[in-house]
Order: structure tokens, then C-alpha cells, then sequence
């Protein structure tokens, strides 16, 4: 194992090649200096880092370069390293950045430049650190192994299910030597896949994704009967009704049926959320959504589908698949939208086998040098598009209108413009497609001639349709046309409360038909379909339910 690296970055290259040279001079024998001149630099040296398995013990970054400053750049840098010491370098004492980044780094410490000499003003401060460092090291986290078959459905919805909650994993195919040395050590075949081994070494056959939580550490069960809220769903919305509610001292449990993040989870890049001007992953947004909900002491219970909404006097009761339920003051539906399934023939057997409903970003890396299909205009058909033409050969995006500019950002417009593997094919929808024991061809029509052709691939990736996830839900949530829950103004009809409205006031904003059952995000009817105002619903929803709570 390598030494444990101590990071520097500044972009002035005098004052870069200094504080290199001061910190190698003292603990060049015990640890390997890195040294950058620019925030991506660093980053791409942190990656590098990482995928070696080596450690890092501290980062000293300068507060003023531009392009990225210091705090934003440990902001980013703690996704990779997050229990490596973080260090930020300004020439003078700017008590605005030092709270910044106490705010949003979690600051250890804050040094002036010139730090000379350094026998006093930089050594003593890095001793410490690495003092700090080594208490708590950033140990090797045992992988989990799956075990699958390139082209099958169950393998696929292992790895999708382990990667959208943010378990990391290492995939083997069944033929790979190690993977045959492991199937024998459990006594098993390829026949048996997808196998997953788990850290401690038991090994989960075909394993339900209930099964599968429960192994890789993520909750399933509550730990209380009774809440002030619970919230269904946990992309943006929920995960922000979570945040708040939680940090607002609320008995908080949030349940998801598969994973964290919904729908924006699954993006691979997005650029307009605020705060974030170089852009985040979904993933990144959940994880640190997520981190901060449990921090607060929300829980987060997975893979429980709710099945119905029962209420008696101020009680509201959530009953899972299972028999099982929890009870609570309020609850939030958050339960977002899916993507409709693309209804040709030879799609619905090839689920999972080239044909995915979402980014599935897991596979990217096995489009290499390939075709690939996108069905979609919107921004998650964007982003995917963007994503996907780092590693593919050429990406088709099919749409049925005209254009892109209809339902898709034009900042998103503008940089599929600019990336040359990006073909737009207006006016084109898939006809069936075709393939033994995965996909291997697609037909598709263009709609204004109605001819035909038939192109080959092994992907497709649909992004259409916004259906909402409400049937589970009774008659008494009322709901639009197209399954939305309506609250507020909406439940208003010629100005009567709706039908069964108990209370003598009308509905706040984000509330149902049924008091004390808000709704936010996208499962909401004529919600803005964007992360940033569903995470503001679930925020708002919180508000309202003290309002309600304090009525009671």
C-alpha cells in the first residue's frame, strides 16, 4: 500500500511550489505530497487517488483561484475523501470564507499566507491534523461482489438496485476466473446468478431486494409505532420534507420502496440546480440529501411499498406489503413520477437486456464504442445524452416533435449542439424491437413520410411519460384526470371544501382532501417538474404541517 497523500492546490505556481516543498520537507517520508494549480487538476489527482484504493490525510487548498475557489473545490473533494483532513489558504484574514467553509466544508482549519516560518505557523498545524487523521483513518471498505450474466434482467436489477442506493460494489461475470472460485467456495453454479457476497462473506442467491437491503446495511424496519410525519417517497421532495422536518425537532421517518433519489437519483449531471454552478450528479445530490436527513435523525426505511392510506381521528396509518404498518401524525406523498413503458412489440421482453427505462448509468461504461438509443426530449433524455456520448460511438436521441426546444432546458439544447456523437432524429418513434437473449435491432418509423428502417444496437434508453404513483392510494385522495393528487385551491370546486373535509377551515396549499396528508414534488397536479421546486415543496410541506399540528 502506498503512502497516504497530503493534497495541495493553488494556482499561483511560486507559491504552489512552496508549500509542496515545506510540507515534503517535513513528511516526505511518511506521506506522498500531491501537488496541483487547479481545482479540476486536484479533482482529477483525488479520482486517480481513489481508484488505486490509496488514502488521503489532508488537503490544503488556496480560498482565491478562479474557475474554482478553495471551498468549492472541498466541497466537491469531500465526496471522494470525506474523512481527509480539509485545510483552506488565504493571504489575509476573510472571516466571510472561513464561515463559508466551516458552513459547507466542515473547515479543520484555516491558515494565513505566508505561513513562514513554517516551524510555527504551518508544521504544528499539519502535526495535529495528521494526529486527527490517524485516529480515525479512512479505512478499506470490504466490497461487495455480484456475480451475473452480461445480458440478464435479474442481474441487471441487483446491480441497478445496489448503484441507486449508493452501495458500492465490484461486478464480475459468471465465467470470470474469481467469479468461479467464489460460486465453488458457496457451493454454486453459474445457473445460480445473480449472486451477490456480501462483506461478511454470505452469499445471497436471486436475492429479493427487501433481502438484499437488509444484507448491505440499509434500514427496513422502524424503530418507532408513532411519528409526527411520514413521508412516502424519497426523491427531492421527500428527501427536503425529511431535511426539514427533522431538523425541526419532528419524529421524521422516511420510506422509500427502492431507492433514494427517484428520478433525479438517476441523472447523471445536473446544471441548473442552484448552488452548484459546475454541476452535480443525481447521486451526489442524494447522497448528501440523504447524509444530512439522517444527521438530523429522520430514518430512512427502503424497499417497503406502501399499499394504503388508512386514517382514524388525527391518526394516519401507512400499511406496507407486508401487514405491517407505522402510524403517524401527518404523512407527505412524495411518491414522484415513473417513465411510462414504450409500448412496441419485443421491448417488454427485453427489459433488462438492452432495453432500460431510465439513465442506468451502471452501463455505460459497457456502451463503449457502440450505438445507443435515447427515446425522449426532456431533461432527463438530455442529460442521459450528454452522459452517454462520453463512452458511446454515436448517441441517436429519438423525439416525436419538431425539435428539442418544446420540452428540454436550453442550456441542455445548447450543449448537445456542441457535442459532434449526438444525433437528433425529429419526428421518430421506435416500432418493435428485436433480439434473442438481449436487444439486437430497432425498427423506427419517421413519422412524416412513414417509412421505415431497421438500425442495429443492443440499447435503448426510454425516457417518456410522467405517470404518478397513486393507485395505491383510496378514493378519498382526491386526484385529477391523470392520477395527480390535488391540493389546496384546486380541492376547491366552485369554492366548496371537497367532499368529507372535516375541518372548518379550506385546505392549506400542499394539503389533500384528507386533513393532515400534504402532498409535494412531482406527484402533486400542476407541479413544476424541476428538483429545485420539489425539494422547496417538501420544505414548505413541513411548515404547513407545524400549522396543522398546532391547530390540533
Amino acid at each position: 500500500m502506498a503512502n497516504p497523500a497530503i493534497l495541495t492546490v493553488d494556482d499561483d505556481p511560486a507559491v504552489s511550489r512552496a508549500v509542496a516543498r515545506d510540507v515534503r520537507r517535513r513528511y516526505g517520508d511518511r506521506y506522498r505530497v500531491v501537488r496541483a494549480e487547479s481545482g479540476d487538476a486536484a479533482l482529477e489527482a483525488l479520482r486517480e487517488i481513489k481508484l488505486r484504493g490509496e488514502q488521503v490525510a489532508i488537503m490544503l487548498a488556496d480560498y482565491r483561484m478562479p474557475h474554482m475557489n478553495g471551498i468549492q473545490f472541498l466541497e466537491q473533494a469531500m465526496d471522494l475523501f470525506p474523512l481527509a483532513r480539509r485545510v483552506l489558504l488565504t493571504a489575509y484574514a476573510d472571516t466571510e470564507a472561513a464561515i463559508d467553509a466551516i458552513n459547507l466544508v466542515d473547515l479543520d482549519h484555516y491558515l494565513l499566507k505566508p505561513w513562514n516560518p513554517p516551524e510555527e505557523k504551518l508544521y504544528p498545524v499539519v502535526d495535529a491534523l495528521l494526529d486527527a487523521w490517524l485516529d480515525t483513518p479512512d479505512s478499506a471498505v470490504p466490497e461487495t461482489k455480484v456475480i451475473g450474466h452480461r445480458w440478464s434482467a435479474p442481474s441487471f436489477a441487483v446491480r441497478d438496485f445496489l448503484a441507486r442506493n449508493l452501495v458500492p460494489y465490484r461486478w464480475l461475470l459468471a465465467d470470470d476466473p474469481e467469479a468461479v472460485r467464489l460460486l465453488s467456495a458457496a457451493g454454486l453454479s453459474a445457473d445460480d446468478v445473480p449472486v451477490v457476497v456480501t462483506t461478511d462473506g454470505v452469499s445471497l442467491v436471486k436475492p429479493a431486494e427487501a433481502d438484499l437491503a437488509a444484507h448491505v446495511g440499509l434500514s427496513t424496519t422502524p424503530t418507532l409505532d408513532f411519528y409526527d410525519v411520514a413521508v412516502v417517497g424519497a426523491g427531492p421532495a421527500g428527501l427536503g420534507a425529511a431535511v426539514y422536518g427533522a431538523s425541526e425537532g419532528l419524529r421524521t421517518v422516511l420510506v422509500e420502496q427502492r431507492a433514494t433519489g427517484g428520478q433525479a437519483g438517476q441523472s447523471s449531471r445536473i446544471e441548473n440546480y442552484l448552488g452548484f454552478p459546475q454541476g452535480v450528479s443525481g447521486a451526489q445530490l442524494t447522497d448528501r440529501a440523504r447524509r444530512q436527513a439522517l444527521r438530523f435523525g429522520a430514518e430512512l426505511l427502503t424497499t417497503r411499498e406502501v399499499v394504503s392510506l388508512e386514517c382514524g381521528g388525527t391518526s394516519r396509518l401507512l400499511r406496507f406489503g407486508d401487514g405491517s404498518a407505522i402510524v403517524a401524525h401527518t404523512v407527505v406523498l412524495a411518491t414522484g413520477v415513473s417513465y411510462r413503458r414504450l409500448d412496441a412489440p419485443g421491448l417488454a421482453e427485453l427489459t433488462g437486456r438492452g432495453v432500460f427505462y431510465g439513465s442506468a448509468s451502471t452501463e455505460a461504461p459497457s456502451c463503449k464504442g457502440e450505438e445507443i438509443y435515447i427515446v425522449g426530449g426532456a431533461n432527463s433524455a438530455g442529460q442521459a445524452a450528454v452522459y452517454f456520448a462520453g463512452y458511446a460511438e454515436r448517441v441517436h436521441i429519438l423525439i416525436r416533435g419538431d425539435d428539442l426546444s418544446r420540452s428540454m432546458s436550453r442550456y441542455l439544447i445548447d450543449q448537445i449542439e456542441k457535442v459532434p456523437n449526438i444525433e437528433v432524429h425529429p419526428r421518430t418513434v421506435v416500432v418493435e424491437g428485436h433480439g434473442a437473449d438481449h436487444l439486437e435491432r430497432l425498427t423506427v418509423c419517421d413519422s412524416r413520410t412513414g417509412n421505415t428502417r431497421t438500425v442495429e444496437t443492443s440499447w435503448l434508453f426510454v425516457f417518456i411519460g410522467a405517470e404518478p404513483r397513486t393507485d395505491w392510494l383510496g378514493d378519498e385522495v382526491a386526484r385529477d384526470r391523470h392520477g395527480f393528487v390535488l391540493t389546496g385551491p384546486d380541492l376547491l370546486a366552485e369554492g366548496r371544501r371537497p367532499r368529507g373535509w372535516t375541518l372548518p377551515r379550506d385546505p392549506y396549499h400542499l394539503e389533500s382532501s384528507i386533513p393532515g396528508v400534504f402532498a409535494a414534488g412531482d406527484v402533486r397536479a400542476d407541479s413544476v417538474k424541476r428538483v429545485a421546486s420539489a425539494v422547496g415543496e417538501g420544505a414548505m410541506a413541513v411548515s404547513l404541517i407545524h400549522r396543522y399540528l398546532e391547530a390540533q
